[in-house]
């Protein structure tokens, strides 16, 4: 029998299983001539050894063997068992690494997915919030809005300047209160006059003004039938002052920083001439800036009288009125108002039975600019003045709910006819 010893880690699990099954075969098989040995006497030993020494010590020598192989087959089993340990560590650690592995995908995409709904939701929200913005735009009443886009060109259309020859020239009284507005009154005063109006009464009635408005009113004087700086107690004072010169069948006041469109006077008396029945009119109204660049456009629906109670929509630059309803009024501005006295003209002349009419043309040019009273007193005076006014006519106080409500289909229409005129399939 081989005695060679096998390294323990060297061990093949198969060829070792052959190897003891062989040697318990060896074992036996060896354990069999021993017997036979002993029957027949026959030793391989010197025969002059006492025979049972020698079957003794040949069983011994066989035990040995038996148990250098049982060790081997120790060691091959004690290795395997930590080869398996080694290779149970290994596959678990590699178990957990990609378990771990696996976790960290899975929340990497989940967080992934999370974050593409969150973009998908939140491009859908603002998408439905773009909708929603250009559809509240698109109806969006325009007039009550004096800042509307980016200043662009002042457009006047050619035929503004195509004037009418009139069959009888009313004259035209118009009164224009100023205070320090030196930087515009050149040209509201070039607006008017420039017109050329052969029956024309221009006054300029200034508050003392401490800029350069007097050394601009005594440049044009030639073409002002009255111009003077005093001191007085506000705007409906100083036009008051300026109306006592008037003498014309037709009147008007500008402000000193607003101005009059080209044929506006012609178109004005014009119409006068060919309805002699109307005592109040008024057109359509451009916004622009300190520059003369455009910034918007009021375009307005047919006059209603009713809507006249609730709002004042009628832009002041653009209104005209007969003396005779002026007269019938009392011939005066309400000198207690400071900011809504136009809308307090208008709801008497209304109350004293005058027709109205919206032209269809844009008569005069609302600038808008930082230190105009408009901006600056609205918030103050305005609101108060004009809830006096509602309270004059309806007797008592009312709320945005009522006025919202019955000023809703004038502004629709409003819309309307401003959208008809931007798709230019209504011309003025």
């Amino acid at each position: 029998m081989d005695n060679t010893q096998v390294s323990p880690m060297s061990v093949d699990p198969i060829a070792d299983d052959h190897l003891i099954t062989h040697s318990f075969h060896q074992i036996e098989s060896e354990t069999v001539k021993l017997e036979e040995n002993a029957d027949e006497k026959t030793f391989p030993f010197d025969h002059s050894q006492s025979p049972l020494n020698a079957q003794l010590y040949y069983i011994q020598e066989n035990i040995a063997k038996l148990q250098d192989k049982i060790s081997q087959i120790g060691y091959f089993y004690l290795s395997l068992e930590e080869k398996l340990e080694a290779l149970s560590q290994k596959h678990e650690k590699k178990l957990t690494t990609l378990e771990t592995a696996t976790k960290k995908n899975t929340d990497a995409v989940k967080e992934k997915f999370e974050s593409i709904e969150t973009k998908i939701n939140s491009i859908e929200t603002s998408y439905r919030r773009e909708i929603k913005e250009k559809i509240k735009k698109f109806f969006r009443p325009r007039i009550g809005t004096l800042y509307q886009y980016d200043p662009r060109p002042f457009h006047i259309p050619k035929h503004y300047f195509n004037t009418k020859p009139l069959t009888k020239t009313p004259t035209i009284s118009i009164v224009t209160p100023s205070f320090n507005q030196s930087q515009f009154l050149e040209r509201t005063i070039l607006s008017v006059i420039s017109q050329k109006y052969p029956q024309l009464e221009y006054m300029i009635q200034d508050g003392g003004s401490t800029d350069d408005s007097a050394q601009v009113m005594e440049h044009y004087s030639p073409f002002l039938k009255h111009w003077e700086s005093i001191k007085d107690n506000g705007q409906s004072h100083a036009l008051n002052l300026g109306f006592r010169h008037a003498t014309g069948d037709i009147m008007a006041y500008l402000n000193s920083d607003d101005i009059l469109l080209p044929g506006t006077l012609n178109y004005v008396a014009h119409f006068f001439n060919e309805h002699p029945d109307v005592d109040v009119i008024y057109g359509h109204r451009v916004l622009i800036n300190e520059n003369d660049h455009e910034i918007g456009r009021w375009v307005l629906p047919p006059h209603d009288s009713a809507v006249l109670t609730w709002a004042d929509f009628v832009p002041q630059e653009t209104l005209f009125w007969r003396k005779r309803i002026w007269d019938k009024v009392g011939g005066k501005i309400d000198e207690k108002f400071l900011f809504a006295m136009d809308w307090d003209l208008l709801l008497r002349f209304a109350d004293a039975g005058a027709k109205f009419e919206r032209l269809p043309r844009f008569l005069g040019a609302f600038r808008v600019h930082v230190n105009q009273k408009t901006s600056a007193q609205i918030s103050k005076t305005g609101i108060a003045e004009m809830e006096r006014l509602r309270v004059r006519h309806h007797g008592r106080l009312v709320t945005p709910g009522e006025i919202s409500k019955n000023i809703r289909r004038y502004l629709i229409k409003h819309i309307i006819y401003n959208k008809l005129y931007r798709l230019n399939l209504l011309r003025y």
